[in-house]
This record gives C-alpha cells, structure tokens and sequence, in this order.
C-alpha cells in the first residue's frame, strides 16, 4: 500500500473544508473604495432640460443621496416607490440616469413620479465608471462636506430603507453637524 494514494483524499477534504468555511460567511454586501472619500468626478449631462449637477453641489453642506438607475432596469422601477417615499419625507435625492435613452427615463419618470431634487445623465457610462459602480441600481449617501457615507448596491426595499439608508442618512447628518 503506497501513501501516494491520500494525496488526492487530503486535497479533496482540504477543498471541502474551504468551501465550507467561505459558504459561512453571511457577508453579502459588495465592497466600496469610495466609502470614507470625496465623491468622485461627475461627467454627467443635463436630463430634459434640466442642468445637470457637479461635485460641489454635493459638497454643499446638506445630506444628499446619489442614486443611479434607468428605465431599462426593472430593480429600478421596483425601488422607485421607496424612493418616492423618502422624497416626500424631505430627503435630498440626485439622481443619474445611466447609458439610457432620454425619452424612456423621462417617460418612467413621468409614470412613476419624480423624486428626484436634480437629476443628471451618464449617456457613456464614465461617471458610473468612475463611482465604481457594479449595475444599477446604486445608491450613495453623500456627507455635507461631500463624502461618501454608504454605498448601496441593489434595489432599495422598505426594509433596507429602513435597516441601512435611513441609518446611512443618520451617520451622513452626524458627521456634517
């Protein structure tokens, strides 16, 4: 009997303990480089008119969330209503309309109401680029003084609105008093 014989047995129990101990790990959030900096360049277009926002805009001394989307995109149009609701609850929304066609986004935002206080395009994609962003939508809670806070990546449900973009918004106000 030659020991050659447990050298695939010990590999293949060293690749299932792996595989167990990265299964156990509940973490699920994408990371980002740009929580803790300044916000990033903005390369955006106007939106229907509409000039489009710079970076000291975000660094204006108010509380700002930074949202990405497109009419294109159904998790968009399945967070919009939260987005709606904290509008109406006086909480600053900049939206970024990413690589769509004006028409659609304008249409969406037509049919499912505006709950943005400025809105800018990214026809190329550059600024999204440039944020890090992983697909829409993304959402960026902005600091008074224009740092990244908190990025959310997915759709916004009443329960992540509630557990981890009103806290954001919280830590976001804190740190700009």
């Amino acid at each position: 009997m030659k020991p050659l014989f447990l050298i695939p047995v010990a590999l293949a129990a060293a690749m299932g303990v792996g595989a167990y101990v990265a299964m156990q790990n509940k973490d699920d959030a994408l990371p980002s480089t740009r929580e803790g900096g300044p916000v990033p360049a903005l390369t955006v277009a106007d939106f229907q008119g509409e000039p489009a926002f710079t970076e000291a805009d975000l660094a204006d001394g108010d509380v700002v969330l930074v949202n990405f989307w497109a009419s294109w995109c159904a998790p968009c149009r399945a967070e919009h209503p939260q987005l709606v609701a904290m509008a109406e609850e006086g909480i600053d929304i900049f939206g970024i309309n990413y690589k769509d066609e004006p028409a659609k986004a304008a249409a969406m935002i037509a049919e499912l109401g505006n709950p943005f206080a400025r809105v800018a395009a990214d026809p190329t994609g550059r600024t999204g680029l440039d944020w890090g962003l992983y697909g829409v939508p993304e959402t960026f809670i902005i600091a008074g003084d224009g740092t990244v806070v908190k990025r959310f990546a997915g759709p916004i449900t009443v329960a992540i609105m509630d557990s981890v973009i009103k806290p954001a918004i919280a830590e976001a106000r804190a740190a700009t008093e």
